[in-house]
């Protein structure tokens, strides 16, 4: 069995629970911005967005790098793999419970048609 980082996870699923981040994040995917530019992007203050920064910095989904007075953001150097594997398990194990539970449900038409067609005789 896969062993995660119990930390790491919740840094990175608590930063990617806000929209603003997550968008954020998008954002940085397609170029890299300053803190400004971010801000200014999603309609709030300068020190609104240097927080959801340094959330998103901390999870270690973003890096920032000062020159002179403007502050830039870029993808981190980790990706999602850990979050994504951990998803992964969780999606299969409830698709296995759902296989199962359609085979129930099949059991119980086909119990059905049968009972329903010896009381019709």
């Amino acid at each position: 069995m896969v062993q995660y980082s119990s930390a790491r996870l919740d840094a990175s699923f608590a930063a990617l629970s806000d929209a603003t981040r997550r968008g954020v994040l998008e954002q940085l995917g397609r170029a890299d911005a300053s803190i400004t530019d971010l801000a200014e992007k999603f309609h709030m203050t300068l020190t609104g967005m240097k927080k959801h920064v340094g959330v998103l910095e901390r999870a270690g989904l973003v890096t920032t790098e000062k020159v002179g007075r403007v502050r830039t953001c870029k993808l981190g150097p980790r990706g999602l793999d850990e979050e994504t594997a951990w998803i992964e398990r969780y999606r299969q194990l409830w698709a296995a419970r759902f296989d199962e539970l359609d085979k129930v449900i099949e059991e119980l038409k086909r119990k059905e048609n049968v009972d329903g067609r010896k009381q019709r005789e």
